[in-house]
């Protein structure tokens, strides 16, 4: 007789065959709970969240860091219409997420409509393929799925579960999951590329979200060419920040015009145009696209492009190079490097603690203490100083939600992350109006110990829209709010809460904050009139 388990069963096996230790989120009555069982008889833990949207960013963050598919569980109706930020952000940012909704059979469809809408039109526009796993081998949809998620570009995938459908009896056959896609390449796009690099005399390196899984040989091409680096927000540490040749953050914005006008070739190694700002290209130089695969709206129409493989890229690429003679002199990356960070640094301030500063002590305080913490950070004008003063030494250690820009992301982000590495503090840099958005999830820190710190800027505004506000003159509605107890609200939740308002008690508070074992909440005052001088300087 041919042994038989769940498609629940099978389900949890794929995850736990695909490396996957912890499923995020908020359950239902049906398929959640089969699941949930499944997989905690394999091992894999159940953090509970307090809300599905959150749930999805810390399965996506935790994908984005580790590189393993993350997985979300949501009931249907309202928890799959509450998920569907975080499923946009999965989307945009790139992240491998299976997230797993309850449903309705088709006979409970012919009398119900309580909270029936249609959940696959919902999310088909933010996700890469749909399952209901009823067909008749589920452990190859399952495998499927796997697959799509974790092929370039890296994105969700939406499994439809009933209760009916997660208790079915399906054979027991394994199937090793597909986790990548090794993309082959054009020899004559490569030789194209090879071409043009070997023509130029001061290249400049764009980095990209699609270069983290592959830092070794992206920093050999940098040492290749000796030539400035620019990474984007999502790809900082893939080449060190302690690296000289780092000399910025490359956004499509103003900030790296001065480089890139001394440069006479833009080589982007893994750029997605997702991650670019709102901006047309105002870079007349050369262009090489080094990418996964070809993306149909871009920003540049490259002069050469190759696409496939990275790291069979990369490393054909780093061959031909290894008698490049660049134009550029070291002396050139630390004018520019120091240009950069004057022009970003944050004017005088009359009260509290400017956010570069902020930043710079936060890292400082970490450095003091020989860690070496992630971070992630929330959308808003509090992410100018965070993005350009806190260094990076790894990928995958800057969290941000930068295709999307979603608030509410920071404090999700920094919970999976502490959860994967446990030993090291993660650094939370989040604004008022982003932690406000997620608060709830300051409980689910507490419960689970997360070993985080939770920077907030408290400026009582939603300040880059204020500063939009402004720029046009209009007067000051809809964009500010009373001062809040942050510290008090995190005491009250059982964690360790400071409020500060000057350098001095900020040093004292990071200290205590990084030598606890629990999750701790630093607000600080902040004073906000300094942020259009910083989105002038890093946009335009």
């Amino acid at each position: 007789m041919e042994n038989t388990i769940t498609t629940a069963q099978a389900l949890a096996r794929a995850l736990s065959e695909a490396g996957v230790k912890r499923i995020f989120g908020l359950p239902g009555g049906g398929s959640s709970l089969d699941v949930i069982e499944a997989a905690a008889q394999l091992g894999i833990d159940f953090v509970l969240t307090k809300s599905e949207n959150a749930a999805v960013m810390m399965a996506g963050a935790m994908a984005e860091t580790t590189g393993i598919p993350g997985v979300a569980i949501m009931t249907k109706g309202p928890g799959v219409a509450n998920g569907a930020n975080g499923v946009a952000y999965a989307s945009l940012d790139r992240a491998p997420v299976l997230v797993i909704t309850d449903g309705f059979t088709p006979k409970q469809l012919s009398y119900i409509t309580h909270q029936v809408f249609d959940q696959k039109g919902m999310l088909s526009p933010v996700v890469k393929g749909f399952s209901r796993l009823e067909g008749a081998d589920p452990v190859a949809e399952i495998d499927a799925m796997l697959a799509l998620a974790t092929s370039a570009p890296f994105g969700p995938v939406h499994i439809e579960l009933t209760g009916e459908t997660a208790k079915r009896l399906v054979p027991d056959s394994a199937i090793a999951p597909t986790l990548s896609d090794e993309l082959v390449f054009s020899p004559q796009d490569l030789a194209a590329v090879q071409k043009l690099i070997g023509r130029a005399q001061k290249p400049v390196l764009i980095v990209g979200l699609e270069a983290r899984l592959h830092a070794r040989k992206v920093r050999q091409l940098a040492k290749l060419l000796a030539c400035p680096v620019l990474p984007t927000y999502k790809a900082k540490g893939v080449v060190s920040d302690e690296d000289p040749q780092v000399v910025g953050v490359f956004t499509g914005g103003l900030q790296e015009a001065d480089c890139i006008a001394q440069s006479d070739l833009m080589v982007l190694i893994g750029l997605d145009p997702v991650e670019m700002i709102l901006q047309p290209w105002r870079y007349g130089k050369a262009v090489c696209d080094i990418a996964a695969v070809t993306h149909l709206v871009h920003y540049v129409q490259p002069d050469a492009r190759v696409t496939g493989s990275l790291d069979a890229i990369l490393g054909q690429l780093n061959a031909t190079l290894l008698d490049y003679q660049s134009g550029w002199q070291p002396s050139q990356w630390l004018d520019i490097r120091t240009q950069v960070q004057e022009k970003l640094a944050y004017p005088p301030v009359q009260y509290g603690v400017a956010p570069d500063r902020v930043v710079q002590l936060a890292a400082q305080a970490c450095a003091d203490k020989q860690i070496l913490p992630r971070m992630s950070v929330d959308a808003g004008a509090h992410m100018f100083s965070a993005t350009a003063f806190f260094p990076s030494t790894r990928p995958g250690d800057v969290l941000i939600s930068n295709g999307l820009a979603s608030m509410a992301f920071a404090l999700p982000a920094a919970i999976a992350s502490a959860l994967d590495d446990p030993t090291q503090a993660v650094m939370c840099f989040t604004g008022d109006g982003g932690l406000m958005m997620c608060m709830g999830e300051l409980c689910t820190a507490v419960e689970t110990q997360a070993k985080i710190v939770v920077v907030v800027f408290n400026d009582s505004a939603l300040s880059l829209i204020d500063i939009k506000q402004q720029s046009r003159q209009l007067p000051t509605r809809g964009v500010r709010w009373r001062r809040h107890d942050f510290a008090g609200a995190m005491q009250a939740l059982g964690g360790l809460g400071f409020s500060v308002h000057n350098e001095a008690d900020y040093k004292q508070a990071l200290q205590t904050a990084l030598d606890a074992n629990g999750p701790c909440l630093i607000d600080v005052q902040i004073d906000a009139s300094g942020y259009a001088h910083q989105l002038k300087a890093m946009r335009g």
